[in-house]
């Protein structure tokens, strides 16, 4: 009998760009494709993918790829891998709920990518795919449609839960389907992949349905416009923010790209209501009195060109925030961007606006379960082996003795990271070789593998700025010709150091002598002697290590 294979390509060690391949009898299945948005350090970078290499390589046995919700660290990443699979021989079929695969073909439109096939599933259906007997079960998040992926072999069961919580009282259909979950344990769960986001968290985590009401409040105490961020894919919190809106008599302004994009498929899918008249357009804003105004935007993490990051900044082209508009923040930030969260909360208070965030009031509920949800989910379905996913390395390992400490053997619980496959036969189970996994950058439009030297360079460029120096030589003698120009941009202090450029000049025109004395004609030789003795000389001066760029023209 074949071995199976889990190997996470994103999303351990990690929170976000989740993608598992799952192979059986020489035969693929990939859940999900998940982005994460960039770090400080990332300068320019726009968006991190996880490596497609191995899927690149193997492009011809794939069965399929299911998606289990539609939040961007779980499918922003699809256009991406389709576009790099489409070169090897064309579009594998997209599997999710309806409202996942809605966004999915939003995005695919987006990217102007055609015929790719887009396969709405119910949680009742079984597909056989290939190998793969493949199921979604009904999950509650903060987003409708959320599925675990059941993927049925000869081995046994594999269960990815996806993102997850055992809320009792969802403001948007049936809790999570408990008994479907139960049954597959009683079947028998060869292997668990679970959430572990909040595995730090303990006891329960709080009914989205208690929201609802604290926003109410709050805004009923609100005198001027309200202005409430979320994530633009939480369905839920958008309903719960417009019922609250209406209760009070206020208009609805719709402010983010992403925000209109998702409102409108809600709105078409029949997930989101909003009574006629109420929604009005950004441009609209000044025809209404503030207290009749809230404005839903994206930028809840602080994203560099989100809405809210930049109405912050005053640099948004339709929405002036000033004193006496509330900023409601309805989530919580991401681990790893709180700084950016931070830096945007301070300059909307430094525009007089008054901050409300979870730790104000109860505004916000996780969508991830706690430490008692992942126990009851390790009870009901009884895996025989369980691998902890969605998580950094320190929720991982809590996770892992969460499984332990309800009665999972510990050697049958694997800590994995990205890249390294968990291998299962009859024999047992253990991390088998590593596979090549990591991260592509999105720069712009372009993706690849941006080189550490380039992130090393915009840093240098960022923190100590440049100098470019030009220097025109003989093409007969390899003598200067004319004087050096010297240029520099965002160099620090440079007004104390005016003597500095002349200085450089000099030692240009020394470095082109020797070299011509030398009689060395090489360009890129001269650059490098260029290069090296200015640098010298600009930290010597400056103490700081700006990017010394030469350039040498001959005529």
């Amino acid at each position: 009998m074949s071995a199976l294979r889990v190997l996470p390509l994103g999303g351990l060690g990690e929170i976000g760009k989740n993608m598992t391949v799952v192979e059986y009898d020489g035969r693929i299945i990939v859940v999900d494709a998940g982005l994460r948005f960039p770090t400080p350090e990332m300068v320019g970078i726009d968006l991190v993918l996880p490596d497609f290499t191995y899927l690149r390589e193997r492009a011809a046995d794939i069965e399929g790829i299911v998606i289990t919700h539609g939040h961007e660290d779980h499918l922003g990443a699809l256009p991406w891998v389709l576009r790099d699979l489409a070169a090897r021989g064309g579009y594998p079929p997209i599997y999710g709920g309806p409202l996942t695969m809605a966004m999915a073909r939003s995005k695919v439109e987006e990217h102007k990518l055609a015929d790719v096939e887009l396969i709405d599933v119910s949680p009742a259906e079984e597909l056989e795919l290939g190998p793969f007997s493949l199921e979604l079960v009904h999950m509650t998040h903060s987003i409708p449609d959320s599925c675990a992926v059941a993927l049925t072999t000869g081995l046994g069961t594999v269960l990815v839960t996806g993102d997850y919580k055992f809320d009792q009282t969802p403001v948007d259909g049936p809790p999570a389907d408990f008994s479907r979950l139960a049954e597959l344990g009683s079947e028998g769960v060869l292997l668990l992949c679970g959430d572990s986001t909040n595995a730090d968290r303990p006891g329960f985590s709080p009914s989205e349905s208690v929201v609802g009401p604290h926003l109410e409040e709050v805004f009923a105490r609100c005198e001027g416009r309200i202005l409430v961020t979320s994530f633009a894919s939480n369905i839920h919190r958008v309903q719960q923010v417009v019922d609250a809106a209406g209760a009070l008599g206020r208009k609805i302004a719709l402010v983010g790209r992403s925000m209109r994009k998702n409102v409108g498929i809600g709105r078409t899918l029949g997930h989101i209501e909003i009574p006629e008249g109420m929604l009005v357009g950004p441009k609209e804003l000044d025809s209404f009195p503030d207290e009749r105004i809230v404005i839903l935007s994206t930028g809840s993490q602080g994203e560099p060109l989100s809405a809210l990051r930049r109405m912050a900044y005053r640099d948004h082209p339709q929405v002036d925030l000033h004193s006496g508009d509330t900023v409601v923040f309805s989530a919580t930030p991401v681990p790893g961007n709180e700084r950016a969260v931070n830096e945007t909360i301070d300059r909307l208070y430094h525009l007089g606006c008054k901050v409300i965030t979870p730790r104000d009031a109860p505004v916000h509920a996780s969508g991830h379960g706690y430490v008692e949800e992942i126990k009851l989910m390790l009870n009901l379905v009884k895996p025989r082996y369980v691998m902890p996913f969605h998580g950094d390395f320190k929720r991982l390992r809590l996770h892992a003795r969460l499984a332990e400490a309800v009665g999972v053997s510990p050697e049958n619980v694997f800590q994995g990271d990205n890249g390294r496959p968990l291998e299962i036969d009859e024999r047992g189970a253990r991390f088998a070789e590593r596979e090549r996994a990591g991260m592509v950058f999105v720069d712009g439009v372009e993706i690849g593998d941006i080189a550490d030297i380039a992130l090393r360079d915009r840093r240098m460029l960022s923190a100590d700025g440049v100098f470019i120096v030009v220097a025109t030589i003989s093409e007969q003698d390899g003598r200067s010709v004319t004087d050096p120009e010297v240029i520099c941009r965002g160099v620090p202090f440079m007004d104390e150091a005016g003597e500095l450029a002349e200085e450089i000049r000099r030692t240009a025109e020394d470095c082109l002598h020797r070299a011509a004395t030398e009689e060395i004609r090489e360009i890129e030789v001269l650059q490098q002697i260029l290069h090296d003795d200015l640098a010298k000389l600009i930290y010597d001066r400056l103490r700081r290590r700006p990017m010394v760029l030469p350039v040498v023209v001959e005529v």
